[in-house]
């Protein structure tokens, strides 16, 4: 069996190399991102593996043409794929669960960053400024946060929390059993009322879409702190800045924004970049951004590639696949 690799990083070869191994099989590597040029490279080839470059309509058919059969992404998230059109031309999409601890380890260090107003505090020590003004913070315990999404990694951010002794609610569609003794279910609109931080861990889908805009913006307290190292998608960045500017959002960490393709993962020093939202969020000392670097550990990054694999055989043995989207 073979698959292509696009998007390979230097960091993801030992893995490759591995798993190939283990499992007997040919993975051709190619640093080149999937695209109307680069899709002729997947010609003879069933399965191909792709990180968060966007397939859309058009690639989606290039890709029928050629004959592949299989796209898994090396992500939880599977947006950047158009799933109308795979599902319509017959190419089935998968995804790959990697290492929760990951993502939710990260999600509490930036509420630790934001609620210690971290950012303030590293910006004026570079330039010599020691002073205490505006670097007051709040502690973990006489908080209540609120995760909306309780998967594998908004499960596992509760866990972690619960030894931190701040509140903790909690709201899914699907509440989990395991996690009840430490948080409490509620609905949306109580989450939103009565919480000081609120973080987001789920999807992107088009029910939750700008799920955080003005009206649900209205509801929260004055003050509140804002995580988000799920989708950008979730956030109406305009509403978000609003909010930020008439300080109904204390502090905000962002891992992901809307429109981040084709500027996370590249290093674009000199240029102008096309997210004029990027820079404004970058500006204000309580927002925290980041490029979408939350799930990038070592265990993570294995568990990506050899789960990527593991999907793309069973795919091809015609076997349950418990990463298969459609």
């Amino acid at each position: 069996m073979k698959i292509l690799a696009y998007s390979h990083r230097k960091d993801e070869t030992e893995y490759f190399k591995e798993f190939s191994k283990k499992y007997n099989i040919t993975v051709v590597l190619t640093e080149k991102q999937p695209s109307m040029e680069t899709a002729e490279l997947a010609n003879e080839f069933d399965c191909i593996s792709i990180i968060t470059t966007i397939i859309d309509a058009e690639l989606v058919k290039k890709f029928h043409e050629i004959g592949v059969r299989f796209i898994s992404t090396r992500t939880v998230g599977y947006d950047h794929i158009d799933l109308v059109e795979s599902k319509k031309l017959g190419i089935h999409v998968g995804n790959a669960t990697y290492s929760s601890n990951s993502v939710a380890d990260y999600t509490i260090m930036m509420m630790l960053m934001v609620t210690r107003k971290m950012k303030l505090i590293m910006d004026r020590s570079n330039s010599q400024d020691y002073s205490l003004i505006e670097v007051q913070g709040k502690e973990l315990p006489n908080l209540t946060v609120g995760v909306i999404g309780t998967g594998r990694i908004g499960k596992t951010v509760i866990k972690h929390l619960s030894g931190f002794g701040c509140g903790i609610l909690a709201h899914d569609i699907y509440e989990q059993e395991e996690i009840k003794s430490y948080c409490k279910y509620v609905d949306l609109e109580y989450l939103f009322k009565n919480s000081d931080i609120i973080t987001l861990h789920m999807p992107a889908t088009c029910d939750n879409y700008h799920m955080i805009n003005k009206e649900s913006l209205s509801k929260m307290k004055n003050g509140v702190c804002i995580i988000n190292t799920a989708r950008g998608s979730l956030i109406n960045t305009d509403n978000f800045i609003e909010a930020i500017e008439s300080g109904k959002i204390g502090g905000a960490a962002l891992d992901v924004i809307e429109h981040e393709s084709g500027i996370y993962y590249n290093d674009l020093k000199g240029q102008v970049l096309n997210n004029k939202d990027l820079a404004i969020l970058k500006s204000f000392p309580n927002v925290i951004v980041t490029p979408h670097t939350a799930f990038y550990t070592d265990q993570a990054v294995s568990d990506m590639v050899e789960n990527s694999i593991r999907s793309c055989i069973l795919f091809k043995e015609d076997k349950d696949n418990p990463w298969q989207i459609t």
